[in-house]
């Protein structure tokens, strides 16, 4: 079940909301956590098991580390234990399969017999409920969070259903306060709605739109100059409405029922260089590997290469926690390179106007991209010298009469769309409606309800398309 489908807006949602607030305030957690449960075990019932575990192995090892002192020695093995523990769920469902069929590959080169090998199924939203995980077991460490006594509270905070699947990665010094007391209104609720309706909208009508286009273009043995291009500028454009518009849905869905969860993205797309773009895109995971992983191999305290070494070794970590795959190794490598080259361009008093910064980033992003949706390494390369103009120029036969119409001006929209907010203060549409007069503030409260019912509409005209960001 996803957001962008009738059976969770008509028949999950009207379920859910209809519990959670005949529930009395005390006892709303247990909605949220029962229903969440039953969200995720309408994908694999077998899978739920494990993120209970997880849930219950994490709550007792912080408890237990908290009763022992986490700064003692008992304290500190169990810390190591639950980090280890947690990491170990998460190698073995997601990396598993990367390293036999890597060493299978290497003994075939050699002449050796492979290791017989069942693939494994990677549980869906692993990587976040982990990484939510470590960053609680991380935090009690530190002293900057205080220990959960609360079981229900706590599993509630690790299975929330609208964060559960793909984020944004909430810490539990976020929402500590609002598993305890939530504040309800009809105008926090309307909030929360509008969210919703406008991350439909994104998803729906912008990214599943462009999906099929990409899908061909990167079907493709060897794409030409164009359709390289169109490909790779239509895949960028569908995964920042597919992932934002899940965040956003995501957000709304969670302050509909008082809960506060961070923003993930603040139009990246618009940035002027690739350290303000990692700022602004998956601000959460920004944040994870920064203060996880960054700063614990030592940041900029330990002289200027090291810090170099550090911010490529983390963008590489990052990309390989993306998938098992060498193409999310290139993508790390690519954007930890470049953040390293930026550090010594501003470092040198290096600067460029921000037009000129925004078109080398995107065309720097736009690269990247494509070995974020290029299936492995060949195809890769196959979409790079297509770029490059080596595999002829213009439109084959064989993928114009894929490419529809509608396909061409979405691509149009959705760059318009984000590049708009350069025009925001000039937009009313875009104001808050306090600083608008009467018909646009009543545009303001229309428009996405109108864009979602035709959203709606083009979502019954077609197959639901899974957020992208599931598979990671």
């Amino acid at each position: 079940m996803i957001f962008a489908s009738f059976e969770f807006i008509f028949l999950f949602l009207p379920v859910y909301f209809a519990l959670y607030f005949l529930t009395p305030a005390r006892w709303r957690n247990w909605p949220v956590l029962i229903l969440s449960w039953f969200f995720y075990a309408w994908w694999r019932v077998d899978f739920l098991a494990l993120l209970i575990g997880v849930t219950v192995f994490t709550f007792v090892v912080a408890r237990l580390m908290h009763a022992s002192g986490v700064d003692s020695p008992r304290g500190k093995r169990l810390f190591v234990l639950g980090i280890l523990g947690n990491l170990g769920v998460l190698g073995y469902f997601k990396y598993a399969n990367f390293g036999v069929q890597t060493f299978n590959d290497l003994v075939t080169g050699l002449g050796f017999t492979p290791v017989a090998w069942n693939e494994i199924l990677l549980p869906i939203g692993l990587s976040f409920y982990v990484l939510q995980s470590v960053s609680y077991l991380i935090d009690l460490r530190r002293g900057t969070v205080p220990v959960s006594r609360n079981f229900i509270a706590y599993a509630t905070y690790k299975a929330i259903f609208s964060q559960l699947i793909a984020g944004p990665i909430v810490r539990y010094a976020e929402i500590e306060q609002d598993l305890k007391h939530r504040k309800h209104s009809l105008a926090i609720f309307g909030a929360g709605a509008r969210r919703f309706m406008i991350g439909f909208i994104m998803k729906v009508a912008l990214a599943d739109t462009l999906s099929p286009m990409v899908d061909a273009i990167f079907a493709l043995p060897a794409p030409t100059l164009a359709e390289s291009w169109a490909g790779a500028i239509a895949y960028t454009l569908q995964l920042f409405f597919d992932f934002a518009g899940y965040s956003a849905m995501a957000i709304g869905l969670a302050l509909m029922c008082g809960f506060h969860f961070p923003e993930n993205f603040a139009h990246p797309y618009l940035s002027g260089n690739i350290q303000e773009f990692w700022q602004r895109w998956h601000m959460t995971l920004g944040r994870f590997l920064r203060d996880y992983l960054y700063i614990a191999l030592g940041g900029n305290r330990k002289g200027k290469v090291r810090t170099y070494v550090n911010l490529f070794l983390t963008m590489v970590i990052g990309g390989l926690w993306h998938g098992a795959n060498w193409t999310f190794i290139l993508w790390g490598v690519w954007h930890g390179g470049m953040l390293a080259a930026h550090r010594w361009w501003s470092r040198a008093g290096f600067r460029m106007p921000l037009i000129i910064g925004n078109i080398v980033l995107m065309l720097c992003v736009i690269i990247g991209w494509v070995t974020f949706r290029a299936p492995d390494i060949h195809g890769t390369f196959g979409m790079y010298r297509g770029m490059l103009g080596l595999n002829g120029t213009g439109l084959t036969d064989a993928v114009a009469w894929q490419i529809t119409l509608d396909q061409w001006w979405t691509m149009v929209i959705a760059a318009v769309v984000v590049y708009l907010p350069v025009l925001a203060a000039r937009t009313p549409l875009f104001r808050p409606p306090e600083q608008n007069g009467p018909v646009w503030r009543a545009a303001w409260a229309a428009a996405p309800f109108i864009g979602f019912v035709l959203s709606l509409v083009l979502l019954y005209s077609r197959a639901a398309v899974p957020f992208l960001y599931f598979q990671f």
